[in-house]
């Protein structure tokens, strides 16, 4: 019994060997061993092989039980043929390719709106008393209003001036089913000469001003170091970095855009990633967006108007249904021309 078994786990093994073979691109053992033959014989096993091992990086898109799913997107790379044995003909072993989630026509109908800070964390403040609590959460409850009542359901992951840590906001995102997640902030700047609008999505940064901007807002996450890893694991290699982006520079397009017809002279920041714990929690496409920024005194002086906060809620709501539209729409075509 004991040699059965030894037998079985190395048959295993050497399944398991020779599939990481063919998805990482090198010829499995049969290739470099055997003749012609046997080389046909291991395309065709390639052939299923590795759709199926595509098929199988399907997992949930939202996160927290959504029925939407997600295609985990395999880094596209060249893989050099191996070198040539006497008698033995190159096989080339094309590495898989990232599958477009437009395919699966994966629509955008729960947005969850994060209002930053609030309850104990007042987050930043300007000058003369302004709390980036209060403005974050009245910009984030227009921008319900104005995406609410149609095509998306609207969830905020607080409703009023309460202490919620990063882990339970990107709990309450998932319970939601959230399909993305925009978080509202204002932005405070040691040069109070330097105001203007930044958007961010997940992603690296050696930039020691964004990392500064980072560990601040990771302060109050709610993690311990033991969950940093399983934080991170699978951060890069899925889709919600590529949307993100484009997330991101819809909405940074939208807030400088309607922001110069009031105040010509507000500076756009650009689109930056950067490493949100709240982003890497939320298991969506999700950025977080600087609106403006309360160490600026021309802009907190307009931070106060009810006008100037309506007019950044309407740019958020467009920037982010358009995104979400040009997803929905190609997703259609997709599944239309099938």
């Amino acid at each position: 019994m004991r040699s059965v078994d030894r037998m079985k786990q190395q048959m295993l093994r050497d399944a398991v060997r020779e599939n990481l073979a063919v998805i990482e691109g090198r010829p499995p053992a049969p290739v470099r061993r055997e003749g012609r033959w046997a080389r046909r014989v291991v395309r065709a096993v390639a052939l299923v092989a590795v759709p199926l091992a595509l098929f199988a990086s399907i997992n949930a898109f939202s996160g927290g039980g959504s029925s939407s799913p997600e295609v985990v997107v395999v880094p596209q790379r060249t893989v050099a043929p191996p070198p040539t044995e006497p008698g033995l003909e190159a096989v080339s072993w094309p590495a898989p390719k990232s599958i477009d989630p437009t395919l699966f026509h994966l629509d955008v109908k729960t947005i969850v709106l994060d209002a930053g800070h609030g309850g104990s964390d007042p987050g930043a403040l300007s000058s003369d008393g302004l709390v980036e609590k209060q403005i974050a959460f009245d910009i984030a409850d227009r921008v319900r209003v104005r995406l609410g009542g149609g095509l998306f359901q609207v969830v905020m992951t607080r409703n009023g001036d309460e202490t919620v840590s990063l882990r339970e906001r990107a709990r309450r995102a998932r319970a939601a089913g959230g399909d993305v997640f925009v978080s509202i902030h204002l932005n405070s700047i040691p040069r109070p000469d330097e105001g203007g609008v930044e958007t961010y999505f997940l992603g690296p940064t050696d930039d020691p001003a964004i990392r500064q901007l980072a560990s601040a807002e990771n302060g109050s996450s709610g993690y311990s170091l033991s969950d940093f890893r399983g934080l991170l694991e699978g951060v890069y290699v899925d889709v919600r970095q590529a949307e993100s982006r484009k997330l991101a520079e819809s909405v940074q397009g939208e807030l400088v855009s309607s922001l110069r017809k009031i105040t010509p002279g507000v500076v756009d920041r650009g689109v930056k990633s950067a490493p949100f714990v709240v982003l890497i929690a939320s298991e969506m496409p999700g950025i977080l967006a600087e609106v403006s920024c309360v160490s600026h005194a021309e802009e907190a002086r307009l931070l106060r108007d009810a006008a100037f906060r309506e007019a950044i809620a309407e740019a958020l709501a467009r920037g982010v249904r358009a995104w979400a539209d040009s997803r929905n729409l190609a997703g259609a075509g997709r599944s239309g021309n099938g």
